[in-house]
């Protein structure tokens, strides 16, 4: 299990949570509750008008009482189900807008979260909570927790049932609470546990899942087909185990409520013999003091079945609400400047892992309208410091600022504001291309979304799809090239018109056909912009004012390209070895 998980909320944080977001919606949550309560009253009429029915039929009674007791069992029948749909109505009401609230709070705080974190964490990780936890949650709300309330509704009302009958009838049907207890005693130190155990385990195998698929190309060409099945499956079978577990134990839990219902109503029956013998009480009264027990059979069977999901539908809940509780990025401490400026990285150090540094010491400033590029071997630092210059790593030592205010005083907010990454991982958007595009400025007019595209080169193909900017793309949408969904990323910068744009190997994933258009196109991007491109190709870093070489996480040469290609160092290795 890895040690650097997102947060886990403590029982604590998470029903804190629970009660602020219902609380929201406080008038849908208390008419539930009253609608349950009337809904578990109309429950309670039938055993006991069975058990007038029984005494009326012993003595004989006219049969138009008989038809009265039937008729009134047949009215809070209907009245009971009326109650108990408007019990799960009031409970959607009030549960649902908690729940969109929380889901919304979890993508905020996820979307904030800075790479390095995201990393450490895993993927699967993530994935696992916004996907799995929240299923889970949805589940509980809409099938859990109504059934939860009715059965403690049932419960409480029929163990009231069970005194007003005959106080010592009720006292039979307490026999019953040790053995439910120790029942209980008994899972919960070994369920919990497993249940967390098997949350990380979908996370592990989701992550490793995510990873089978995301470089299925890679994984290929190494022909490391098998060892990348091997850890899904051993993820797979991690998971598969550990549920077998839950299952078996859930299953020696459920036969020790069998144990306690059998000892309860046998305490009854007996209990209701020698009080009817004695004349102590009637055959009607013990007749309905056995229903209402029989009655609690399902109630208390599905409290104690529930443990499984409650404790489930807990451990999601914490891990949503260690996401959604995550504290906020703090606010600016600074007014952000209104004029471009130059961009400097002061002595900037990272180390992913203590006391393995992937970037040293380094200082360089890029000044504003500058374009920069850096070269370098892979495993030089370049992303790592293209990330930092970005804002969405922060370094381990060091300062980073923009036009003289360092990013710790600007806020997150406002460097992404006037920084545009774009990085080598292509992603589209599910949806038009225009909602694709406006992501990155709502208000934008379609002649603005146009030109965008057109200063990227994207408008003829746009335009030549079937439904012009309407066309859906993304998932099991209009399919895109590399090519193409990287230049619908670039033009999102053209739109978005920020005064920084890094682009960390953005025409990697081009492919030979579509590198040229796709530089041209970050060519245009960056015009006029300060720009650090992250060069995977080095035609970007000889139209660029300045190159800076890479090498072991320092910057090793810097200037021009024909000034370092005159210099006979490391980078004209790498343009000797890329020109042929």
């Amino acid at each position: 299990m890895s040690a650097a998980l997102l947060p886990i909320a403590d029982r604590r944080t998470t029903v804190r949570l629970t009660r602020r977001l219902l609380s929201t919606h406080r008038r849908a949550t208390l008419g539930a509750v009253l609608a349950f309560a009337l809904a578990g009253l109309a429950a309670m009429v039938p055993p006991w008008l069975l058990g007038r029915i029984v005494d009326d039929v012993r003595r004989s009674a006219d049969s138009a009482d008989v038809i009265t007791s039937a008729v009134a069992i047949a009215v809070a029948a209907v009245l009971g189900a009326v109650f108990s749909g408007l019990a799960v109505a009031l409970l959607a009401r009030a549960g649902e807008p908690a729940l969109a609230e929380l889901r919304e709070d979890v993508l905020e705080r996820t979307l904030h979260l800075d790479a390095a974190t995201v990393e450490q964490a895993g993927t699967g990780d993530l994935l696992s909570r916004v996907g799995d936890d929240v299923r889970t949650v949805t589940t509980a709300l809409n099938e859990v927790i109504p059934l939860l309330v009715s059965s403690v509704v049932a419960v409480g009302f029929t163990a009231i049932g069970l005194f007003a009958l005959d106080w010592r009838l009720g006292l039979a049907g307490l026999v019953t609470v040790p053995f439910y207890v120790l029942g209980l005693r008994w899972y919960l130190p070994r369920s919990a546990p497993l249940y967390r155990e098997e949350r990380v385990a979908q996370g592990e195998r989701a992550g490793a899942l995510v990873v089978g698929f995301q470089a299925a190309s890679t994984v290929r060409a190494f022909g490391t087909e098998d060892l990348q099945r091997a850890r899904i499956e051993d993820a797979s079978g991690r998971t598969v185990g550990i549920a077998l577990n839950v299952f078996g134990l859930l299953t020696r839990f459920l036969a020790r409520n069998n144990r306690a219902e059998m000892i309860g109503l046998l305490s009854i029956s007996v209990t209701g013999f020698f009080l009817v013998r004695e004349e102590w009480t009637s055959v009607g009264a013990v007749t309905a003091a056995a229903l209402y027990f029989h009655r609690l059979f399902n109630p208390i069977g599905a409290l104690l079945f529930m443990f499984d999901e409650v404790q489930s539908t807990g451990a999601s809940l914490s891990r949503l609400a260690g996401v959604a509780t995550i504290p906020q990025a703090e606010p600016a401490r600074a007014e952000p400047p209104s004029h471009p400026g130059s961009l400097c990285l002061e002595d900037v150090e990272h180390a992913y892992v203590p006391g393995q540094p992937v970037l040293r010491r380094t200082t360089i400033t890029l000044a504003a309208g500058e374009r920069v590029a850096l070269v370098g071997a892979s495993g030089a630092g370049k992303t790592t410091l293209g990330a930092i210059a970005a804002g969405v790593l922060a370094p381990s030592t060091g300062r980073v600022t923009l036009a003289g205010t360092s990013y710790d005083d600007l806020g997150s907010r406002a460097v992404r504001d006037r920084i545009s990454l774009v990085s080598q991982e292509i992603h589209v958007f599910t949806g038009t291309v225009r909602e694709s595009l406006t992501l990155a400025r709502p208000d934008a007019s379609d002649n603005e979304v146009q030109r965008a595209l057109e200063s990227t080169f994207a408008w003829p193909w746009v335009k030549a799809l079937p439904d012009g900017l309407d066309t859906v793309v993304g998932e099991h949408g209009h399919p895109l090239t590399a090519a193409q969904s990287q230049q619908l990323a670039l033009a999102r910068v053209a739109l978005a018109d920020p005064w920084v744009v890094i682009l960390d190997e953005a025409t990697a994933e081009g492919g030979s056909a579509g590198a040229r258009e796709l530089e041209r196109a970050a060519l245009a991007v960056t015009e006029g912009r300060t720009a650090l491109v992250v060069a995977h190709r080095l035609t970007q870093s000889e139209s660029a004012d300045r190159v800076l070489v890479m090498h072991d996480g320092v910057i090793v040469e810097e200037g021009t390209h024909d000034e370092l290609v005159a210099a006979g160092g490391r980078y004209a290795e790498l343009w000797e070895a890329w020109s042929g």
